[in-house]
Order: C-alpha cells, then sequence, then structure tokens
C-alpha cells in the first residue's frame, strides 16, 4: 500500500488494498479489495487505513467513529476482535492515511455451481463503503453498536 497526501494537481490519489482479518465483519471479509482515497477527508462512519499506532509498519481497516482532539476514534465492525481504539487510544488525524471507496469481494470458490456462484457474485462483489454505502453501513444494528461503543467511551472518559 501507498502512503497518503494529496496530488499536486487536485484530489486524492487512489488505490488498493486488501482485507487480511475478520476484525471488519460482517462488512469487509478477508480477501475482499478496497478502493481507497489517500489523503481524502474523514467523516464519522467511513471506512479508513490508519497507520497502528503501536506497530507504525501496519496498516488497519477500521471505521471512524468519532473525531476527537487527540485524533480519531477508529473502531472494527466485529465486536469480538478488539484490536483497534478501545485497546490503544485515539489514532493521531496524521496516521489516519486513506478513506475506503468501495469493496471488491472476489468470488466464491465453494458454490455448487459456476453460474449460480457468478450470478450471486455479481450482485454482491462491488459495494459502497461509506456512511451511506451498503446494507451494512445502513444496518440499525451497526449504529446502535456504535452509539454503545461511544457511550461507554464517554462514560469512562469523565471517571
Amino acid at each position: 500500500m501507498g502512503g497518503g497526501g494529496n496530488r499536486e494537481g487536485g484530489g486524492p490519489r487512489r488505490g488498493f488494498a486488501r482485507v487480511r482479518n475478520g476484525s471488519m465483519l460482517p462488512t469487509l471479509r478477508p480477501g475482499d479489495r478496497l478502493l481507497l482515497n489517500w489523503g481524502a477527508p474523514v467523516r464519522p462512519g467511513d471506512v479508513v487505513v490508519a497507520r497502528h499506532p503501536w506497530q507504525p509498519g501496519l496498516l488497519i481497516v477500521k471505521r471512524a467513529v468519532e473525531r476527537r482532539p487527540d485524533g480519531w476514534w477508529l473502531v472494527g465492525d466485529n465486536p469480538r476482535i478488539a484490536d483497534d481504539s478501545r485497546s490503544f487510544g485515539a489514532v493521531p488525524a496524521e496516521e489516519v492515511l486513506a478513506r475506503a471507496v468501495l469493496c471488491l469481494r472476489p468470488p466464491s470458490r465453494t458454490q455448487p455451481s459456476r453460474l449460480r456462484s457468478a450470478l450471486e457474485w455479481v450482485g454482491s462483489a462491488v459495494r459502497r463503503t461509506g456512511r451511506s454505502g451498503g446494507r451494512f453501513a445502513r444496518s440499525r444494528r451497526l449504529r446502535a453498536r456504535w452509539a454503545a461503543t461511544l457511550a461507554r467511551v464517554a462514560h469512562r472518559s469523565e471517571q
């Protein structure tokens, strides 16, 4: 994956990244490819690529939940995996490198019929990843989980 920043002549650079683990399930699966805008502005709800605060050589894919004075609060969509801001705190804004625009899902190899597999893949292979894209991004369950996470974090910071 490349670095962040804007091109001299205009907007953000584009690039691709591959999802390597299940921290973003059910929205993103291992093996999915993301079309990224490097250096693009981030808003709450966006799927982003950031540099891991404790392992600078490791890039992570998370959802930007909230902008704080010390950076972005990033969480994975999978509540069972807590390798996110719940364990390492807010990520400095300059370490949030890219915003995901599209998810490109490879075809499934487990389908019994190639035709059926191809038809199912066409319907699910390309999905928007942002706040308004995809059925999972709009789901009440995920919005409720984000709200619960923010409430827990706010409660901890008040103590």
